[in-house]
């Protein structure tokens, strides 16, 4: 949430979109806050808060926080609709990232294939590397709205890392991230989300060439190779 805090998405005069999602957030929290000191269940996203409290874990967080930003993309819909081309393309890819780092821990074949041992290590919450699924600083400026440029403009911006775990470890799970997610959360609406590996939250599903990039290929295709199978 720093990021988008340095940004300016959640002040009064920033994003209603972003703002509202992160209102969803925090207020599943606090009602599940208040229903563990009562000792009442409840459903939903809530429930998940209510789960990790009473179990703290890094896949109980997961669980919880991802419960509540899905919903909060599906409540708040039409509000993505007032943003620029390029803030909506980016409500896409926080949105796949999130999903790939859960999978991390929840399934680990699916995220790192043959190096599936090593992925709860990376998706752990508390490490600081989770930053570079959950944050978009590595590639959005710390400015909001956003300038008046060209998607391929802020891809160009992005490190290569961040370009090589986006297009080439992420991307080319993309269908099957979602899927996963729909099923383990309970979630069916995720799956709205992608069309044929291509995540269409926001972004027009007949812009999806803006998730092919030739940038970096032979780096891609390395990890590709090395990764190996990826089944969920």
């Amino acid at each position: 949430m720093h990021w988008q805090l340095r940004r300016g998405v959640l002040a009064p005069d920033g994003s209603p979109w972003w703002r509202s999602v992160n209102e969803n957030l925090l207020r599943d929290a606090y009602e599940a806050r208040l229903r563990v000191r009562t000792g009442r269940d409840t459903g939903g996203a809530v429930q998940r808060w209510v789960e990790f409290l009473r179990t703290p874990s890094p896949r109980s967080w997961y669980r919880a926080h991802n419960a509540s930003i899905i919903t909060g993309y599906v409540e708040h819909r039409a509000l993505a609709d007032r943003e620029k081309p390029t803030e909506r393309f980016f409500m896409d890819v926080a949105m796949i990232r999130v999903l790939y780092a859960d999978s991390l821990l929840s399934n680990p074949r699916l995220a790192a294939g043959r190096f599936a041992l090593l992925a709860p290590w990376f998706g752990d919450p508390r490490r600081k590397w989770t930053g570079v699924f959950l944050s978009l600083h590595n590639i959005l400026p710390a400015t909001y709205p956003l300038p008046d440029e060209d998607i391929e403009w802020f891809l160009a911006r992005e490190n290569r890392l961040g370009h090589l775990i986006d297009y080439g470890v992420i991307l080319p799970r993309a269908q099957r991230l979602y899927e996963h997610a729909a099923g383990d959360l309970g979630l069916p609406p995720v799956l709205a989300m992608v069309s044929d590996g291509a995540p269409c939250y926001a972004w027009p599903a007949a812009a999806s060439g803006a998730w092919s990039s030739s940038r970096y290929s032979a780096l891609k295709r390395l990890a590709g190779r090395a990764l190996g199978g990826a089944s969920a």
